[in-house]
Protein backbone atom coordinates (compact mmCIF):
# COMPACT_ATOMS: atom_id res chain seq x y z
CA UNK A 1 0.00 0.00 0.00
CA UNK A 2 1.13 3.14 -0.43
CA UNK A 3 2.09 5.48 1.89
CA UNK A 4 1.75 2.30 4.82
CA UNK A 5 4.81 2.33 7.38
CA UNK A 6 7.75 -0.77 6.23
CA UNK A 7 7.63 -2.80 9.07
CA UNK A 8 11.47 -3.60 9.15
CA UNK A 9 12.61 -0.20 9.54
CA UNK A 10 10.20 0.58 12.36
CA UNK A 11 10.47 -2.74 14.37
CA UNK A 12 14.24 -2.43 14.31
CA UNK A 13 13.67 1.45 15.29
CA UNK A 14 11.41 0.47 17.85
CA UNK A 15 14.16 -2.09 18.89
CA UNK A 16 16.91 -0.07 19.19
CA UNK A 17 14.71 2.73 21.50
CA UNK A 18 13.90 -0.13 23.92
CA UNK A 19 17.24 -1.14 24.32
CA UNK A 20 18.46 2.43 24.90
CA UNK A 21 16.29 3.13 27.57
CA UNK A 22 16.60 -0.47 29.07
CA UNK A 23 20.92 0.77 29.02
CA UNK A 24 19.81 4.14 30.86
CA UNK A 25 17.28 2.14 33.69
CA UNK A 26 19.85 -0.85 33.87
CA UNK A 27 17.16 -2.82 32.53
CA UNK A 28 19.10 -5.73 31.65
CA UNK A 29 21.22 -4.53 28.62
CA UNK A 30 24.69 -4.25 28.86
CA UNK A 31 26.39 -2.54 25.78
CA UNK A 32 29.87 -3.46 25.21
CA UNK A 33 32.47 -0.54 25.86
CA UNK A 34 36.04 -0.22 25.30
CA UNK A 35 36.27 -0.21 29.19
CA UNK A 36 36.22 -3.90 28.97
CA UNK A 37 40.20 -3.69 28.38
CA UNK A 38 40.83 -1.50 31.14
CA UNK A 39 39.27 -3.89 33.85
CA UNK A 40 40.36 -3.18 38.12
CA UNK A 41 42.99 -4.71 39.38
CA UNK A 42 42.15 -8.03 41.08
CA UNK A 43 45.69 -9.10 42.51
CA UNK A 44 48.37 -6.93 44.33
CA UNK A 45 46.07 -4.19 43.89
CA UNK A 46 48.17 -0.69 44.32
CA UNK A 47 51.40 -2.12 44.28
CA UNK A 48 54.03 -3.05 41.40
CA UNK A 49 52.32 -6.26 40.37
CA UNK A 50 49.05 -5.52 40.09
CA UNK A 51 47.55 -8.03 37.56
CA UNK A 52 43.98 -7.22 35.84
CA UNK A 53 41.70 -10.08 34.76
CA UNK A 54 43.40 -9.56 31.29
CA UNK A 55 46.66 -9.98 32.84
CA UNK A 56 45.58 -13.16 34.40
CA UNK A 57 43.99 -14.33 31.54
CA UNK A 58 47.51 -13.98 29.58
CA UNK A 59 49.37 -15.58 32.10
CA UNK A 60 46.93 -18.36 31.86
CA UNK A 61 46.94 -18.69 27.96
CA UNK A 62 50.70 -18.88 28.41
CA UNK A 63 50.41 -21.77 30.90
CA UNK A 64 48.32 -23.58 28.69
CA UNK A 65 50.68 -23.16 26.03
CA UNK A 66 53.57 -24.54 27.88
CA UNK A 67 51.59 -27.70 29.01
CA UNK A 68 50.81 -27.98 25.88
CA UNK A 69 54.26 -28.45 24.12
CA UNK A 70 55.65 -29.76 27.09
CA UNK A 71 52.99 -33.02 26.79
CA UNK A 72 53.04 -33.26 23.52
CA UNK A 73 56.96 -33.53 23.18
CA UNK A 74 58.28 -35.28 26.00
CA UNK A 75 57.78 -38.65 24.79
CA UNK A 76 58.09 -38.46 21.21
CA UNK A 77 57.46 -41.44 19.09
CA UNK A 78 58.37 -42.35 16.07
CA UNK A 79 54.81 -43.90 15.11
CA UNK A 80 52.98 -40.52 16.37
CA UNK A 81 49.63 -40.86 18.32
CA UNK A 82 46.92 -38.40 18.13
CA UNK A 83 48.12 -36.01 20.20
CA UNK A 84 51.73 -35.77 19.16
CA UNK A 85 50.29 -35.44 15.88
CA UNK A 86 48.06 -32.48 16.33
CA UNK A 87 51.25 -30.80 17.54
CA UNK A 88 53.44 -31.71 14.99
CA UNK A 89 51.37 -30.86 12.50
CA UNK A 90 51.01 -27.33 14.17
CA UNK A 91 55.21 -27.19 14.54
CA UNK A 92 55.17 -28.14 10.55
CA UNK A 93 53.10 -25.62 9.77
CA UNK A 94 54.87 -22.69 10.84
CA UNK A 95 58.14 -24.62 9.62
CA UNK A 96 57.32 -25.88 6.24
CA UNK A 97 54.45 -23.10 5.41
CA UNK A 98 56.43 -19.86 6.60
CA UNK A 99 59.87 -20.06 7.99
CA UNK A 100 61.43 -22.77 5.17
CA UNK A 101 58.68 -21.14 2.33
CA UNK A 102 60.13 -17.72 2.82
CA UNK A 103 63.33 -17.87 4.40
CA UNK A 104 64.83 -20.67 2.92
CA UNK A 105 66.32 -24.28 4.86
CA UNK A 106 69.40 -22.56 6.56
CA UNK A 107 67.49 -18.69 7.46
CA UNK A 108 64.46 -20.77 8.19
CA UNK A 109 65.74 -22.79 10.85
CA UNK A 110 67.84 -20.06 12.35
CA UNK A 111 64.66 -18.23 12.41
CA UNK A 112 62.37 -20.77 13.18
CA UNK A 113 61.85 -20.52 17.01
CA UNK A 114 61.21 -17.44 17.12
CA UNK A 115 58.50 -17.65 14.07
CA UNK A 116 57.03 -20.61 16.49
CA UNK A 117 56.84 -18.33 19.28
CA UNK A 118 55.14 -15.76 17.61
CA UNK A 119 52.49 -17.65 16.13
CA UNK A 120 51.34 -19.91 19.11
CA UNK A 121 51.87 -17.09 21.17
CA UNK A 122 49.69 -14.97 19.31
CA UNK A 123 46.79 -17.86 18.46
CA UNK A 124 46.60 -18.95 22.00
CA UNK A 125 45.87 -15.41 23.71
CA UNK A 126 43.51 -14.55 20.82
CA UNK A 127 41.45 -17.88 21.31
CA UNK A 128 40.99 -16.85 24.49
CA UNK A 129 38.52 -13.75 23.49
CA UNK A 130 36.10 -17.50 22.68
CA UNK A 131 36.66 -19.22 26.01
CA UNK A 132 34.16 -19.51 28.02
CA UNK A 133 34.10 -17.55 31.66
CA UNK A 134 37.21 -15.94 29.62
CA UNK A 135 35.76 -14.01 27.01
CA UNK A 136 38.47 -11.21 26.22
CA UNK A 137 41.92 -11.68 24.01
CA UNK A 138 45.08 -11.45 25.88
CA UNK A 139 45.87 -9.69 22.90
CA UNK A 140 43.39 -6.84 23.21
CA UNK A 141 45.82 -4.71 25.68
CA UNK A 142 48.12 -3.35 23.12
CA UNK A 143 51.09 -4.62 25.70
CA UNK A 144 52.01 -8.01 23.69
CA UNK A 145 51.18 -6.93 20.19
CA UNK A 146 53.77 -4.23 20.90
CA UNK A 147 56.41 -6.32 22.71
CA UNK A 148 55.67 -8.66 19.86
CA UNK A 149 55.65 -6.04 17.30
CA UNK A 150 59.42 -4.47 18.39
CA UNK A 151 60.75 -8.27 18.88
CA UNK A 152 59.82 -8.33 15.35
CA UNK A 153 61.40 -4.59 14.51
CA UNK A 154 64.49 -5.49 16.21
CA UNK A 155 65.28 -9.33 14.23
CA UNK A 156 64.82 -7.81 11.21
CA UNK A 157 67.33 -4.88 12.03
CA UNK A 158 69.63 -7.32 13.72
CA UNK A 159 69.28 -9.93 10.41
CA UNK A 160 70.50 -7.53 7.79
CA UNK A 161 73.09 -6.11 9.82
CA UNK A 162 74.54 -9.17 10.62
CA UNK A 163 73.89 -10.36 6.98
CA UNK A 164 75.42 -7.02 5.36
CA UNK A 165 75.75 -4.05 7.04
CA UNK A 166 76.09 -1.98 3.42
CA UNK A 167 73.63 -3.92 1.59
CA UNK A 168 70.98 -3.92 4.30
CA UNK A 169 71.15 0.12 4.39
CA UNK A 170 70.77 0.34 0.61
CA UNK A 171 67.92 -1.79 0.39
CA UNK A 172 66.27 -0.13 3.08
CA UNK A 173 67.19 3.29 1.85
CA UNK A 174 67.32 3.31 -1.90
CA UNK A 175 65.74 0.50 -3.87
CA UNK A 176 67.42 -0.22 -7.30
CA UNK A 177 66.22 1.34 -10.09
CA UNK A 178 65.80 4.49 -8.30
CA UNK A 179 66.65 7.75 -10.69
CA UNK A 180 69.39 9.91 -8.55
CA UNK A 181 67.20 12.92 -8.99
CA UNK A 182 64.28 11.59 -6.68
CA UNK A 183 66.39 9.29 -3.84
CA UNK A 184 66.49 11.79 -1.29
CA UNK A 185 62.50 12.03 -1.25
CA UNK A 186 62.65 7.63 -1.65
CA UNK A 187 64.89 7.43 1.14
CA UNK A 188 62.49 9.24 3.51
CA UNK A 189 59.56 7.81 2.38
CA UNK A 190 61.52 4.52 2.62
CA UNK A 191 62.80 4.92 6.05
CA UNK A 192 58.68 6.22 6.95
CA UNK A 193 57.38 2.71 5.49
CA UNK A 194 60.61 0.45 7.03
CA UNK A 195 61.44 1.79 10.13
CA UNK A 196 58.28 3.18 11.56
CA UNK A 197 55.19 1.83 9.49
CA UNK A 198 55.94 -2.04 9.94
CA UNK A 199 56.02 -1.96 13.86
CA UNK A 200 52.76 0.42 13.87
CA UNK A 201 50.40 -1.56 11.56
CA UNK A 202 51.84 -4.89 13.18
CA UNK A 203 50.71 -3.77 16.50
CA UNK A 204 47.27 -2.09 15.44
CA UNK A 205 46.05 -4.68 13.05
CA UNK A 206 46.28 -7.61 15.92
CA UNK A 207 45.28 -5.44 18.83
CA UNK A 208 42.42 -3.53 16.66
CA UNK A 209 41.13 -6.83 14.89
CA UNK A 210 41.01 -8.71 18.96
CA UNK A 211 38.97 -5.39 20.15
CA UNK A 212 36.18 -5.67 17.68
CA UNK A 213 35.60 -8.93 18.02
CA UNK A 214 35.18 -8.68 21.35
CA UNK A 215 33.06 -5.94 20.87
CA UNK A 216 30.74 -7.69 18.78
CA UNK A 217 30.44 -10.83 20.50
CA UNK A 218 29.63 -8.98 23.67
CA UNK A 219 26.92 -6.99 21.50
CA UNK A 220 25.21 -9.86 19.95
CA UNK A 221 25.18 -12.33 23.46
CA UNK A 222 23.89 -9.29 25.48
CA UNK A 223 21.21 -8.11 23.09
CA UNK A 224 20.28 -11.68 23.16
CA UNK A 225 20.23 -12.08 26.71
CA UNK A 226 17.97 -8.31 26.69
CA UNK A 227 15.64 -9.94 24.54
CA UNK A 228 14.87 -13.67 25.94
CA UNK A 229 15.12 -12.33 29.92
CA UNK A 230 14.15 -8.38 29.76
CA UNK A 231 11.76 -7.87 26.55
CA UNK A 232 10.62 -11.03 26.34
CA UNK A 233 7.29 -11.85 24.21
CA UNK A 234 7.33 -11.30 20.45
CA UNK A 235 10.87 -9.63 21.35
CA UNK A 236 12.48 -13.29 21.48
CA UNK A 237 12.11 -13.85 18.02
CA UNK A 238 14.78 -10.64 17.78
CA UNK A 239 17.08 -12.36 20.43
CA UNK A 240 16.37 -15.42 18.60
CA UNK A 241 18.53 -14.07 15.89
CA UNK A 242 21.36 -11.93 17.79
CA UNK A 243 21.88 -15.44 19.25
CA UNK A 244 22.40 -17.11 15.75
CA UNK A 245 24.72 -14.25 14.83
CA UNK A 246 26.17 -14.50 17.70
CA UNK A 247 27.05 -18.07 17.13
CA UNK A 248 28.21 -17.34 13.51
CA UNK A 249 30.46 -14.26 14.52
CA UNK A 250 31.97 -17.09 17.12
CA UNK A 251 33.01 -19.15 14.47
CA UNK A 252 34.23 -16.07 12.50
CA UNK A 253 36.56 -14.98 15.17
CA UNK A 254 38.17 -18.54 15.39
CA UNK A 255 39.03 -17.72 12.02
CA UNK A 256 40.01 -14.40 12.69
CA UNK A 257 42.26 -15.67 15.36
CA UNK A 258 44.40 -17.67 13.30
CA UNK A 259 44.68 -15.97 10.34
CA UNK A 260 45.75 -13.00 12.82
CA UNK A 261 48.73 -15.12 14.10
CA UNK A 262 49.26 -16.33 11.01
CA UNK A 263 49.64 -13.04 9.07
CA UNK A 264 52.15 -11.65 12.17
CA UNK A 265 54.39 -14.45 11.85
CA UNK A 266 54.60 -14.33 7.94
CA UNK A 267 55.16 -10.34 8.14
CA UNK A 268 57.98 -10.84 10.36
CA UNK A 269 59.07 -13.86 8.58
CA UNK A 270 58.60 -10.92 4.95
CA UNK A 271 60.32 -8.54 6.65
CA UNK A 272 63.09 -10.81 7.93
CA UNK A 273 63.33 -12.09 4.29
CA UNK A 274 63.86 -8.46 3.04
CA UNK A 275 66.28 -7.20 5.34
CA UNK A 276 68.62 -10.35 3.80
CA UNK A 277 67.84 -10.19 0.37
CA UNK A 278 70.73 -9.23 -1.69
CA UNK A 279 68.11 -6.48 -3.53
CA UNK A 280 64.87 -6.02 -2.88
Amino acid sequence: MTGAPKLEPALFTQAATLIAKAAESDGGFHPPSIADFFPPEVLFAGTAFALTRINLIQILATLALITLFVLGTRRMKLVPGRFQSVIEMGLDFVRNGIAHDLLGRKDGDRFLPLLTTIFFMILFMNLTGIVPFLNIAGTGLIAIPLMLAVISYFTFIYAGLKKSPKKFVRNSFFPSGIPTAIKPMVAILEFISTFIVRPVTLTLRLQMNMIVGHLMLVLFFSATWFFFFTAGGFWSLLGAGTLAFGFAFTLFEILVAVLQAYIFAILTAVYIQLAIAEEH
